[in-house]
């Protein structure tokens, strides 16, 4: 039997009295895509970052071809032939394909970049890859800025790459592409680690799965013998429905009504262009885009906290039955109005959610105009709190602990809860599932789908297509700040939103096939 190419024996990490990685035992084999499957908080990362030398194990042994390494940087990782993909690219904008390759490189005299570009070519042609060496980075899609990366670590010689979450930005055409050219290095002999919690996508590409549980490890399949129910078991160490259940829409009504809106940032870049769209109560509109194609500007413009420069917002009132223009209407008037926005951005914090206060205060922040003198009722947002952490399993010490000491996926179940209390009649959210583990993500889905039944507008802009078909009535889909097209959920595929989200206004494709 061959030597694995990266052993792993009790291998254990702390983060003072937090304990990442607990006696982790894994290999990795030459010529194999092993998928690394894990909740959010289950060690993944950190045990990766310990192979690409950016941690050191506190205890345990790595092994590299048999023989023991000692990893205390990522210099030294490449010298065993390790290359890390992460997540967030560490790329310089205004230099070239090729220049980003060689940089940090020690080579005796100046680069011959002609050469450079004439390896980075060789490269790409041997593993299928598209891009152009002389092709500077602000220039590129997100996906030729990975494929730098990938570029990057191959030109340093690796034989091991370890990919982080590698198709979280990118279209179902994109992460075709990426496989097919995983599916290459595998057969140059390659050995490839994903870090991935994408069930389907795993399913697709491994060879073998490893799981992690709360740092520890779990277990390792065949990925041909095994499905995504058992895999979910052995992530969450119970068993878990994966079925969302949508309703079908009963008496629906236009709630929200934009047309023509057009908004330019403080920069002078237009960042929405002639949206129109109808959000009807009693339906989940979904709205796709690549990463930064106007989600967030929208969300905000319809919450009153972005100015926009034409167009109007119309809102049907369900009490008095009138349509009310939102334009110029201050945030705390429009939500008055019913109109709530649950948005989750990077930082959970910087929306609607106080760090150093508790999860009881966190409640009041809604409410605390309505307060008379000096002192403010705290019972019914105790009480809410308490429904919260217990509805949603919020994982706290208790009710009066700071907001800031909870984890990313808990905070966001907090500011979730107490926008979908306040009985909205059209709930506005982005990226509610972001850094949740599988379990809270159905929570919330279910959620969603019992305000819709209630009558609510429910907008819910998402990353991962298959939940945006699953759960959702309709779907809209935005590209560089204008719609694309708005497609029916239940007969929609993948493949026709990844063409859409990659379409540009004039009516062509930016990255078709």
């Amino acid at each position: 039997m061959s030597t694995p190419a990266i052993e792993l024996k009790n291998i254990t990490k702390t983060f003072g009295s937090i304990t990442a990685n607990k006696n982790v035992c894994l290999t990795v084999n030459s010529g194999e895509i092993l998928s690394l499957l894990g909740e959010n908080g289950s060690g993944k990362t950190t045990l990766m970052n310990m192979i690409s030398g950016i941690y050191f194990p506190d205890a345990g042994q790595i092994f590299i071809d048999g023989k023991e390494a000692v990893i205390r940087s990522p210099k030294d990782a490449f010298d065993y032939k390790i290359g890390m993909i992460h997540q967030h690219f560490k790329l310089v904008d205004i230099f070239t394909a090729a220049e980003n390759v060689v940089l940090g490189l020690k080579e005796d005299g100046k680069y011959n970049i002609k050469e450079v570009e004439k390896k980075v070519a060789e490269i790409s042609s041997r593993y299928g890859f598209e891009i152009s060496p002389s092709k500077k980075i602000y220039e590129m899609s997100v996906s030729e800025k990975q494929t730098v990366e990938i570029i990057k670590v191959l030109y340093r010689g690796a034989n091991i790459l370890i990919l982080d979450e590698p198709t979280a930005v990118l279209t179902p055409q994109e992460t075709q592409k990426l496989f097919a050219v995983l599916r290459k290095m595998k057969e140059d002999g390659k050995a490839i680690v994903i870090i991935t919690h994408k069930l389907h996508e795993v399913l697709d590409i491994s060879d073998r799965v490893s799981v992690l549980r709360k740092g520890e490890y779990i277990g390792t399949l065949n990925t041909a013998e095994t499905n995504e129910a058992e895999l979910t078991e052995m992530m969450v160490g119970k068993k878990i429905s994966l079925d969302i259940n949508r309703s079908e829409p009963e008496n629906c009504v236009d709630r929200l009504k934009v047309e023509s809106l057009n908004c330019i940032d403080s920069d002078g870049v237009k960042v929405l262009s002639d949206i129109s769209f109808t959000a009807r109560g009693g339906e989940i509109l979904g709205v796709a885009g690549i990463a930064g194609s106007g989600q967030k500007e929208l969300l905000e413009a319809i919450a009153g906290l972005q100015k926009y420069d034409s167009g109007s917002i119309i809102y049907s009132d369900p009490k008095s039955g009138k349509d009310v223009n939102l334009k110029n209407k201050s945030p705390y008037q429009i939500k008055e109005l019913g109109v709530r926005l649950s948005f989750v951005p990077e930082d959970r914090l910087g929306m609607g959610l106080v760090g150093n206060m508790d999860i009881t205060d966190n409640m009041m922040l809604r409410s605390y105009r309505k307060g008379r003198g000096a002192f403010l009722k705290r019972n019914a947002p105790r009480e809410l709190a308490k429904t919260i952490v217990k509805d949603l399993e919020v994982v706290t010490p208790s009710i009066n602990t700071p907001i800031r000491r909870l984890s990313g996926g808990n905070v966001q179940k907090v500011l979730v809860g107490r926008e979908i209390s306040l009985s909205p009649s059209v709930l506005m959210t982005a990226y509610a599932v972001r850094g949740l583990d599988i379990n809270s993500s159905y929570l919330i889905y279910n959620l969603l789908n019992s305000q819709k039944e209630k009558g609510v507008a429910v907008i819910f802009v998402g990353e991962d297509l298959d939940v945006l078909i699953d759960l959702c009535d309709k779907i809209m889909v935005l590209s560089s700040g204008a719609v694309t097209g708005i497609v029916d959920a239940k007969t929609t595929t993948k493949e026709e939103l990844g063409r859409l989200m990659t379409k540009n206004s004039k009516g062509g494709a930016d990255s078709e096939q």
